[in-house]
């Protein structure tokens, strides 16, 4: 009985039956965790990227349509510099047309004023001559060959007289009743007759027959009397001469 006793007393209890707690692996967690955050890392990426790229291409847009508005600027910046240009040259063309305007207006004051002044002098032809139709006619007292005479006239600021009308031709009766010198020549050529200022003769006013080169007879006279009609002599014939000029101012009536 004692041994059993003792048996009894030392016998282990017998083992009871664990229960198992249900715990994830730590290892399952930590990959969990790692994929949200990576999920969540790659979503704030995307978003931050979307973000930008939306703002890049309002910028863009932006930046363009600046562009474009500095380049339509440039473009009537340059188009008014041209025409501030244009209107520079023709302010300046205007400038010049009215300084030679100017010039020549005091000019034509100057000349008026002179014109003025000689009226007011009441200048017309100078002792000893006498006018008519704005001419000055005066008859020379010596007598002396057509070169002779042409020279005296030249020396008095004059030339032998031109007739170029009828009426002039019988104002010479009333300076002269003798035969004088005309200035009228063929001596370049023969049968062209020319008078002194270069002009052919248009009017005759020449006698029966004439002229008639009678001996070389190149340059030309008035006959004496109240016709006065014209001859042709000998250049180196003695004869007086009627001298014709411009008168300092002429009135036309």
């Amino acid at each position: 009985m004692e041994e059993i006793y003792v048996n009894e007393r030392y016998v282990k209890p017998a083992n009871k039956p664990s229960i198992k707690k249900p715990t994830a692996p730590r290892s399952y967690k930590r990959s969990f965790y790692l994929v949200v955050i990576l999920s969540l890392g790659l979503l704030a990426g995307l978003l931050t990227l979307a973000f930008y790229y939306k703002n890049s291409s309002q910028d863009s847009a932006e930046y363009l349509s600046m562009n474009n508005k500095l380049s339509s600027i440039t473009e009537e910046r340059d188009l008014l510099n041209a025409t501030v240009s244009v209107v520079s040259n023709q302010l300046s063309s205007m400038t010049e047309e009215r300084d030679l305007l100017k010039a020549n207006l005091a000019e034509m004051t100057k000349e008026l004023e002179r014109l003025q002044s000689l009226f007011n002098q009441k200048k017309t032809c100078s002792g000893g001559w006498s006018e008519f139709n704005c001419s000055c006619y005066i008859r020379s007292q010596s007598s002396g060959s057509w070169d002779a005479a042409r020279k005296d006239c030249r020396d008095r600021g004059a030339d032998l007289v031109v007739v170029d009308s009828p009426e002039e031709q019988t104002f010479l009766s009333t300076i002269t009743t003798k035969r004088v010198w005309l200035g009228l020549t063929d001596e370049e050529q023969e049968g062209t007759w020319k008078w002194v200022d270069g002009t052919p003769l248009t009017l005759s006013y020449w006698g029966s027959t004439q002229p008639d080169n009678g001996g070389e007879e190149d340059c030309a006279h008035v006959y004496s009397g109240e016709d006065m009609t014209m001859n042709d002599c000998s250049c180196s014939t003695s004869l007086k001469w009627i001298c014709e000029k411009a008168p300092d101012y002429c009135i036309v009536s």
